[in-house]
């Protein structure tokens, strides 16, 4: 409907109830799908063309995305986008009714984020992973996203457990000098970002490295 859109992508594992690597993404005409597709003529093994950069591709989470999508049909996803919708709205005014937070901006769909301007919000993230939340940590802020299995019960226990862990960073301000909370926090005072993309290298090379 928009000129100056020329694609759009969706991954299916997400909001699709698909299983993870299955996407899709359409173009406005096939003029535009040529950039995408791989081609190598001079394999010994023959012409080999392929839609991606990549060759051989499970076609299993295609068939499962396929049947996920057939089964719950536009119907379907309706009630699934209006019970986000309905979880989102009452996650957020949870935050908003802790005198410590702040949500940012005005969200309109099933992602937002929120900060502090009186404790250290990366603190509250460490506490939050102590009662075994797994949490997205932003621009100093947290960031949630919303998904099917996050029912009201899961919201609610949420904002309980998010008001405890504030409370506990309140009264304990050294918090935000600990765990991730002061890496976070070192991480955005340093002005060399090109030091900070090593460090994040560094960290995930150890990792993966054997002991």
């Amino acid at each position: 409907r928009l000129k100056g859109v020329t694609s759009m992508s969706a991954d299916i594992h997400k909001y699709g109830l698909g299983p993870k690597g299955a996407s899709v993404v359409l173009y406005r005409s096939s003029d535009i799908r040529r950039y995408q597709l791989f081609s190598y003529v001079d394999w010994p093994g023959g012409l080999f063309g392929s839609p991606s950069m990549a060759g051989t591709r499970p076609g299993g989470n295609l068939a499962a995305s396929w049947a996920a999508m057939m089964l719950l049909g536009q119907d379907g996803y309706m009630d699934v986008a209006r019970l986000l919708m309905n979880v989102t709205q009452h996650m957020i005014q949870g935050i908003r009714d802790i005198p410590e937070l702040i949500v940012c901006g005005s969200p309109n769909m099933t992602a937002f984020a929120f900060t502090s301007e009186y404790i250290n919000i990366f603190a509250v993230a460490d506490q939050m992973e102590e009662k075994d939340w797994k949490i997205e940590r932003g621009s100093q802020s947290i960031h949630c996203t919303v998904l099917p299995s996050h029912t009201i019960e899961v919201a609610n226990d949420f904002i309980a457990d998010l008001k405890t862990a504030v409370t506990i960073v309140q009264k304990n301000p050294i918090l935000g000098k600990k765990g991730s909370a002061g890496v976070y926090g070192m991480a955005g005072k340093i002005p060399e970002r090109g030091l900070v993309k090593d460090f994040v290298t560094e960290f995930f090379n150890e990792v993966f490295t054997l002991h």
